[in-house]
């Protein structure tokens, strides 16, 4: 029985948002959620969702979970070892086009906006993929998402009791709500088209490192400095001893984002999310406001090693 959509990552953030949408709007015959560990297979057919096993570093599951499928939702691994996620990737490529998977979307990244050009590294692995879905022969959609809002900590490295944020250099970000992208996401699939594009989905506006600092003082009562310093100060400060347990070269890495973003690498906003929601997508400075108005000690899971329960 030909399955219309598949949800990989599913007990993943972007993954997570965009089946809730697909439980919302679509009949459950319809879409089923995949996941790297079959012992997650309960805890949605509980929510009477059919399951499948799919670990992008098991090349039998993957045959047998992308088959019969017409669309997949591609979610990008989370790992930072690109080799690793290159690989990974690969599998799930070559084991779409084996399968016959009719549509394949995939997760993509923002930095660079719509160019090939990118000179991030976090966005290497992310260009590496879409060449291969584009050399496959496989009818794609490579969905680059803009930055997700709720991550701002971890790109400042920012917890509740800072006093000042430190960064190497400042940019224009169009941090977008995660939920958003997720239904937007979901909506994209159902509409359909797209083929062999890469489409770019962002809020309609940006906002600069010092502007978050702002909002953080103007919703919170803080007194928070931001201050520039050298990326070898930045390294320095950061990487010696965080509050979040992350090592030096976390830091090392992070650096270079920054680099990127002053080059303007997030700075590009599109329609398209705007069109598809039928909405205007919350803008960056809202989204903080809400965030923090919510739960002024607002925190971010990747910012910490081993994240408090």
């Amino acid at each position: 029985m030909t399955l219309k959509y598949l949800i990989t990552g599913a007990t993943g953030g972007l993954g997570e948002q965009a089946l809730n949408y697909f439980v919302a709007n679509v009949p459950a015959s319809e879409f089923a959620a995949a996941s790297s560990n079959p012992s997650n297979r309960a805890r949605f057919e509980e929510r009477g969702i059919a399951f499948r096993h799919v670990n992008y570093d098991d090349k039998e599951s993957l045959e047998t979970g992308l088959r019969d499928v017409e669309n997949l939702l591609f979610v990008s691994t989370n790992v930072f070892d690109n080799a690793r996620r290159d690989k990974q990737h690969q599998r799930l490529v070559d084991a779409a086009k084996k399968t016959g998977v009719k549509h394949v979307w995939y997760t993509s990244l923002a930095f660079g906006g719509f160019s090939d050009d990118s000179k991030a590294a976090v966005q290497q692995s992310h260009l590496i993929t879409e060449k291969l879905l584009k050399e496959s022969g496989v009818t794609y959609t490579s969905i680059r998402e803009g930055v997700y809002t709720e991550a701002f900590p971890v790109f400042l490295n920012w917890y509740p009791d800072s006093t000042t944020v430190t960064l190497p250099a400042d940019g224009e970000i169009a941090l977008t709500r995660r939920g958003e992208l997720g239904e937007a996401t979901a909506r994209l699939m159902i509409q359909g088209g797209h083929e062999k594009e890469i489409v770019l989905l962002t809020a309609g506006e940006t906002i600069t490192a010092k502007e978050i600092v702002e909002i953080i003082n103007e919703t919170t009562g803080r007194q928070v400095k931001f201050e520039i310093v050298s990326p070898e100060e930045y390294v320095r400060v950061h990487g010696a001893n965080d509050q979040g347990g992350k090592p030096r070269e976390f830091f090392e890495m992070v650096s270079t984002w920054w680099a990127d973003i002053a080059y303007g690498e997030l700075r590009t906003t599109h329609g398209l999310m705007r069109e598809v929601l039928g909405r205007e997508p919350t803008s960056p400075r809202e989204a903080l406001r809400q965030l923090l108005t919510e739960d002024r000690d607002f925190t971010w899971h990747q910012n910490y090693v081993n994240p408090p329960q």
